[in-house]
């Protein structure tokens, strides 16, 4: 046996891999035990990038020279911690210990799942989990839909599909024709994927009809309405409208009904950017956020928000089952034996990857372990939570809120008498946060200024967190 040879059985031999599992979960389990008691006080270490980088500069060694745990530990005190109770910042959850674990078994086998012949069980855990989805949303026995990574990539696949299916000509095979352009309304509080899908279509920036939200941050579907009929006036093919539920900014669900109704009327591909707010359907209390879901076209749902789930794992779901294979259409005889609608098996058929991770895995296993009240308790209770929360700001008198939060997502901001410019001091505030390190919190721009705004995600998080924010925040200014 060569020296190369031994080095790569000593790599993958079974009781060594044993020993580092039995070191890492050690490790893993005494940072989860320190970031829930916050005995770990820093949420996000505030290190410059480039300072980062020079951290991070050593040569890789041609032989071995370190030890793992010292690496781990390294990347541990790095990096964002999403475990701990304080971190209420973007739309990324905290995930179930038990999710990570399982992603680990997915990451060993590494089944491409493009493809029935090389994830053949988590091809059908996926489309367990479709099935399982579609039902919670209210569609019909026909629907269907894939998984994917992530929710970019998952409203392109849904508008892909909404421009062949709508539009009347092949865009696929034929290209986009200059005599009819196409054009798609969205919310002005439409996630920037939305936009950026329609930029990847070569459609053009002139395609996309955005459409103002009124007081309770909702698509406007009034001015929605005036926009489509100017747009006829000008030529151009509307094909599809596009509702939040709900949206990034302000959490806010739109009237999904109404523009339903428009989207009947008009002939419109109805399409739900629902990668945070799906999960609503599991909690009881809030599940009617989500009335007129089921008339939608296509949504998408992120796992990897509200499901307790690690990144990155999307469904794109199809009311009608068979428009999910419209997205793509091209022929691969080495990898697909029949026609497409055949093989509901081979993902390829239907997705952007030809290399797909274990998605259903990491989900499917939790859900089996612990039931779905699990996690619907979870929504439900980071619901509740942001509310009690937002009556607390609603008694503050050096607090505003943007609006009453429909979900887990909050803004608000701090005002202080004889301060005039309030947007900078939101600024100034969120710089003084991070700068502290006890907590992280994002800000975003909304029609009346720019506002602090957090994501009450981490099942941990308590309103005792909340009310000391407010206190740092009060430090501060």
């Amino acid at each position: 046996m060569t020296n190369a040879s031994t080095k790569l059985k000593r790599a993958f031999e079974p009781n060594r891999f044993r020993e580092q599992g039995h070191r890492l979960v050690d490790l893993l389990a005494d940072f989860l035990d320190e970031s829930q008691t916050q005995q770990r006080s820093a949420v996000l270490p505030q290190i410059p990038a480039d300072e980062m980088l020079d951290r991070w500069s050593a040569p890789l060694p041609a032989e071995p020279a370190h030890g793992f745990e010292g690496i781990i530990n390294k990347v541990l005190e790095q990096s964002n911690n999403l475990q701990h109770p304080r971190y209420v910042g973007h739309q990324c959850c905290s995930p179930l210990p038990l999710a990570a674990l399982t992603d680990l078994v997915g990451s060993l086998l590494n089944n491409g799942s493009a493809v029935y012949e090389m994830g053949p069980v988590n091809v059908v855990l996926e489309q367990r989990l479709v099935q399982w989805m579609c039902q919670l949303i209210g569609y019909p026995d026909t629907a269907d839909g894939i998984f994917t990574h992530g929710g970019t990539v998952g409203n392109l696949t849904a508008l892909l599909a909404a421009r062949q299916i709508k539009t009347d000509y092949d865009v696929w095979r034929n290209g986009v024709q200059p005599e009819k352009p196409l054009s798609v309304l969205v919310s002005e509080d439409c996630h920037y994927s939305i936009k950026r899908a329609v930029g990847i279509m070569g459609l053009g920036e002139a395609a996309v009809l955005t459409v103002p939200v009124n007081h309770r941050y909702q698509l406007d579907l009034a001015v929605a309405r005036r926009r489509y009929d100017e747009a006829l006036a000008d030529g151009r093919q509307v094909f599809l409208i596009v509702g939040n539920a709900c949206s990034t900014a302000t959490g806010s669900y739109d009237d999904l009904n109404a523009i339903a109704d428009f989207a009947e009327e008009r002939n419109l591909w109805f399409h739900v950017d629902a990668a945070h707010g799906a999960s609503a359907a599991l909690s009881a209390t809030y599940r009617h956020l989500l009335d007129g879901l089921q008339r939608a076209d296509s949504l998408v749902w992120d796992a990897h928000k509200m499901l307790l789930t690690p990144a990155l794992a999307t469904t794109v779901l199809f009311k009608d089952g068979s428009n999910s294979y419209a997205s793509f259409s091209q022929k691969a005889s080495y990898l697909f034996e029949k026609e497409s609608k055949e093989e509901w098996y081979d993902m390829a058929h239907r997705t952007m990857e030809c290399t797909k991770a274990m998605l259903g895995l990491k989900l499917y296993v939790p859900l089996m372990v612990y039931g779905t009240d699990l996690f619907a308790d979870f929504v439900t209770h980071t619901y509740d939570l942001t509310k009690q929360f937002a009556a607390v700001i609603e008694r503050a008198a050096d607090f505003e809120l943007a609006a009453p939060p429909q979900s887990n997502i909050i803004c608000f901001r701090h005002t202080r008498p004889g301060v005039t410019d309030l947007d900078d001091l939101q600024k100034r505030i969120r710089q003084g946060i991070l700068k502290e390190e006890r907590f992280y919190i994002v800000q975003t721009a909304l029609k009346s200024g720019f506002y602090l705004r957090c994501t009450i995600i981490n099942p941990l998080t308590t309103l005792e967190d909340l009310t000391d924010l407010l206190d740092a925040i009060r430090a501060l200014s």
